[in-house]
């Protein structure tokens, strides 16, 4: 009986724990500490084992654990927290806020920090709010998101976008400098936007100074994914969709151009156009366009333990143009992996490979866009019988050709591969309490080959006489094979000490870094002499085939360093009154024989007010700060021509003859002065932050002012001697941003959010070399008191009705056309009032920078479904329309020339159509368009499966959307799109731009 008692007593202490280690269903819901509304995506986990889940749509989550468990609740932008199961089967769990502006970590210059310890304007984009919209460089879809940012895309497979951070800075260059895991970098082709974690926009002084001589234009830094702890997630994600032009250039069906140029020959007093043999209706636009497909396949594993974390991602992109036969093949890989050694020593290793098989050049494609908009409607695209494609009639034949040229005769012609290694090693270990040394060794590595063919071209000419109808065009053949490579070598040597003492928080960073870039091209060309054509197979096609007396070659190679001394502090007091500063000493190879050293540096402070007892009553408020920031910032992205701007290339200039031998003579492209130096950006400034209403409400003010000075331009030589190159420039850019969201969770089922944001531009050049100095490109024009690239020309002021009209008007001094003016005419404003239209006429016409840029989005959730539009916006920029400006044939007519001049009181601003009138053609308004518009860049509707459907589909997580993007553009202007980038000084110039596409799209995201 005892021993009964005894066996009894201990079954009942092993009951409960034979009851709790039993695998049980455990459920629950997950909401948030301030909503009470349910939190999808949130990652829960079983301690010390793989088993994990994510919570659905509504927040709630299933998953098997023992009663002796316990789980971990993990989701970006909340506290992690760990709850013990202790037996129960349903465990629900609130999670407190981690998110706010206030504790979010951001990525700075060689670290991390927590906002609310910074003076600055940092803007954070999530790799989510990305992750499902058609683009193939994840910058694109910046458009439109973040104040004082610029996007301007391409439509061609690949293109990078235009971007520019608050304005544009220099004459020379704009474009940002790119950080992706700590490597600088200058552009991202390969870098998945499916491996994305995060991107941060760095805008401003206080933020940018310590990146020295590449900080001036702004800075976009990217953090790619990594394993979290204690999770092992496998992710896929497809996308597949199929892109269009939706806006076609209204141009002349055939009809229309016969009335237009039968006029034009009669108004020119020409012989009449014999239309036998053309009487076709072609529509070359719908000739080279196709629907383009589209398809993203990403896989990526992660896993992590305590002591190490792994993630692979693998991409593959098929990117097809909407010009037939042009396609981008593009496949990524990335790797990372991070192992703790001890509990205060760290290793780790970044890679991210990539390999493309590029699209024809954009010269070709554009010039097949240039022929289908100039192209006459009345030629035949193909003559069956001869089984070659039609000529076209005579008055363009020699200067255009069949718009199907670049795309099927030279279809296949082009061979172009591009290889990327881009990777990290780090060491990075912890010492002495509150002390961190990272060691980083960094490389980008970069190999380019190409080659292409030009085959012979024949076409069906229905004018010729005899028989035979082959036109022989093209007779003969060519090859161009190229190759470059790249190598780009990074270190960083960073000491760190954070600590805490009483009411002072105290973040030093000490570091030294360098940097190296190695460059060496070649590119060479031969073609078949008077022999036989060399033949069309791309076995063939090397420079060792062909005659030897057409080889031509070329090849550059440069190398240059960069040594630095870099540091920064941030402090805090009592969580109210924060200070940053940071410096950083940069040494260029570039002017190893002059002033290799520059110093740059900022200081920001900044006061969070909600901390004061005197608003603690005032409950709305989460957090308000006010700050403002000043620094000096360097800009050493001048470009090829000047990029060792004290070492100019040499040229022939002169040669001179000894005996039978000719020498070429050759001198420097300019001379540098001694002192030259980089760019400097002086710029400051200042803003608020704010957050309320239990973090529904979040807002964001901010004023820049930039003084870009030492801009490096060349200045003409005294009497025909050679130009020099001087820091003799500056340009200033200030402006407002706007920011602000409101975030809301109605109830269980329902929940919203609405951001929007608005940026000013305001750019002028107040200094360049001396008076009355300018940079004319065509009608682009930069020159002291106005902005940059701005257009130039005559104003247009009517057209001249009769002869009285004539007569009564200013004379023509020009030297255009016939010297003198004729009714139907354009009308040119006499802007110094004497009389007469000369240079001196000429005036400002427009500006490509907008006044202010702008977006806004809006998401509502309902249960699983997820509904979000994005609207952008440009407004007060003109465009210049160039392609059809100078006639150097007959053009088809764009469909507004039928509302041209053609007797009095006809018209009063399209002119008579007459080519030899070529004042008619002078830059002016007349090409001026209204290059404001609004866009709505997306549309998605997303449905998150329910999680108990996932669960019996063994699955964490199931997501499908469909998107379309840039599927209505609101615009004035008559090209294919009012989104068109260019260089610093040329910009806004449409020569017939590649078209902007409609993208649709469907995809699903599994985790597993």
């Amino acid at each position: 009986m005892r021993n009964l008692f005894t066996c009894c007593l201990l079954l009942l202490y092993m009951l409960p724990a034979w009851v709790y280690g039993q695998q049980n269903r455990i459920s629950g819901k997950v909401t948030d500490a301030l909503t009470s509304g349910g939190i999808p995506g949130v990652t829960v986990m079983v301690k010390g084992t793989s088993a994990a889940t994510q919570t659905d749509g509504t927040g709630n989550y299933s998953i098997e654990a023992a009663g002796t468990d316990t789980l971990i609740f993990r989701s970006l932008g909340f506290a992690t927290q760990e709850v013990a199961i202790a037996g129960r089967t349903s465990v629900d769990v609130v999670l407190e806020d981690e998110g706010t502006e206030l504790e979010e970590v951001v990525v700075i210059g060689y670290g991390t920090a927590q906002k609310r310890d910074l003076t600055g304007s940092i803007a954070r984009v999530s790799g989510a709010d990305i992750a499902d919209r058609p683009a193939a460089n994840p910058v694109a879809s910046l458009q439109g998101r973040v104040s004082g940012v610029q996007v301007t895309n391409s439509g061609r497979p690949g293109q990078e976008p235009d971007v520019r951070i608050r304005g544009t800075n220099s004459i020379n260059n704009v474009r940002p400098l790119y950080v992706v895991d700590g490597i600088l970098n200058d552009n991202i082709d390969f870098l998945n936007p499916a491996d994305i974690e995060s991107m941060e926009i760095l805008k401003d002084p206080s933020s940018l100074a310590i990146f020295g001589v590449r900080g001036a234009n702004g800075v976009i830094a990217f953090t790619t994914k990594q394993a979290k702890a204690g999770q092992l997630n496998f992710n896929f994600n497809s996308t597949v969709g199929f892109k269009s032009v939706v806006d076609r250039m209204a141009m002349t069906d055939a009809a229309g151009f016969r009335m237009l140029y039968d006029e034009q020959l009669a108004n020119q007093g020409s012989t009449p156009f014999n239309y036998n043999g053309w009487t076709a209706n072609t529509d070359w636009q719908n000739e080279i366009f196709q629907t383009g497909m589209l398809n993203y396949n990403n896989i990526s594993v992660s896993g992590a333990s305590e002591k190490n974390k792994f993630y692979m991602g693998l991409g593959y992109t098929l990117d097809q143009g909407i010009i037939r036969h042009e396609q981008l093949d593009k496949i990524t890989v990335t790797i990372n992996d991070q192992l703790s050694i001890t509990d205060n020593f760290r290793v780790g290793v970044n890679l991210n490979a990539y390999h493309a098989d590029l699209p024809p050049p954009q010269d070709i494609m554009e010039s097949a866009v240039g022929s289908a908009l100039r192209a006459a409607p009345i030629a035949p695209v193909f003559n069956e019988e001869y089984g070659l494609y039609h000529t076209l009639p005579l008055f363009q034949r020699a200067q255009i050709s069949n718009p199907l040229t670049n795309v099927e005769l030279r279809r296949g012609n082009f061979i172009r591969h591009e290889y990327r290694g881009v990777g990290s090693v780090f060491g990075e270990v912890d010492f002495l309490q509150h002390f961190t040394f990272r060691a980083s060794f960094l490389g980008d590595f970069g190999f380019n080959k190409d080659r292409s063919y030009t085959p012979l071209r024949n076409y069906y000419n229905p004018d010729l006489t005899g028989e035979d109808k082959t036109d022989r065009v093209g007779l003969l053949t060519d090859v161009n094979q190229g190759q470059n490579n790249m190598t780009k070598l990074q270190t960083d040597w960073l000491l760190t000490y954070k600590n805490t003492f009483g009411e002072h928080s105290l973040t030093a960073l000490v570091g030294y870094t360098t940097y190296s870039t190695r460059f060496e091209g070649l590119t060479a060309r031969r073609g078949q002499g008077s022999g036989d054509p060399i033949p069309n197979d791309p076995d063939k096609w090397f420079v060792g085939i062909g005659s030897t007396d057409t080889q031509e070659s070329n090849g550059t190679a440069w190398e240059r360093r960069t040594i630095s001394y870099l540091g920064r502090v941030l402090y805090n007091y009592q969580g109210k009154y924060l200070l940053n500063a940071s410096f950083r000493r940069d040494g260029s190879s570039a002017f190893i024989e002059s002033n290799p050293w520059q110093n740059f540096g900022s200081v920001g402070a900044a006061w969070v007010i909600s901390e004061e007892n005197f608003l603690s009553e005032a409950s709305f408020i989460d957090n308000l700060k006010i700050k403002g920031s000043w620094g000096v910032l360097g800009n050493q992205n001048t470009g090829d021509d000047y990029r060792y701007p004290m070492f100019p290339l040499l040229v022939a200039n002169s040669s001179a003859v000894f005996g039978n031998n000719i020498f070429p003579g050759y001198e420097p492209q300019y001379i540098p002065d001694p002192n030259l130096q980089w760019e400097t950006v002086t710029a400051w400034e200042t803003g608020f932050e704010f957050t309320g209403f239990a973090s529904r409400l979040t807002m964001e003010a901010n004023y820049y002012n930039k003084l870009t000075r030492h801009i490096m331009v060349e200045v003409p030589g005294i009497l025909g001697t050679k130009p020099g190159l001087s820091n003799q420039g500056t340009i200033k850019n200030h402006g407002i941003e706007l920011a602000a969201s409101w975030n809301q969770q109605l109830n269980d089922d329902w929940s919203f959010s609405v951001g929007a944001n608005l940026t000013t531009l305001s750019n002028e050049v107040t200094f360049l070399v001396n008076e009355g100095y300018q940079i004319l490109r065509n009608a682009s024009r930069t020159t002291v008191g106005y902005p940059i690239g701005y257009f130039y020309g005559y104003v247009h002021d009517g057209i001249f009705q009769n002869e009285a009209e004539v007569a009564a008007g200013p004379t023509n001094a020009m030297g255009s056309g016939n010297n003198v003016f004729l009714p139907g005419d354009i009308r040119y404003k006499d802007i110094n009032g004497d009389n007469r239209i000369d240079a001196s006429d000429r005036t400002m016409i427009g500006n490509p920078t907008p006044d202010f840029i702008y977006g806004a989005n809006i998401s509502v959730t309902f249960r699983q479904f997820d509904l979000g539009v994005e609207v952008m916006g440009v407004q007060g920029n003109e465009i210049f329309r160039d392609w059809n400006r100078n006639q150097f044939a007959q053009f088809n007519f764009q469909a507004d020339r039928q509302n041209r001049w053609h007797g009095e009181g006809t018209s009063n601003w399209e002119p008579i159509l007459n080519t030899s009138r070529a004042n008619n053609r002078e830059i002016s308004s007349y090409f001026i368009e209204d290059g404001s518009f609004v866009r709505i860049r997306n549309i998605q509707l997303g449905y998150n499966l329910a999680q108990e459907v996932a669960t019996r589909l063994r699955l964490k997580n199931v997501r499908m959307f469909v998107n379309a993007q840039n599927p209505f553009t609101f615009a004035k202007n008559t090209g294919y799109t009012p989104e068109i980038g260019g260089s610093a000084i040329q910009f806004g110039v449409d020569n017939g731009t590649y078209p902007v596409p409609a993208i649709y799209t469907f995809g699903i995201n599994l985790n597993f």
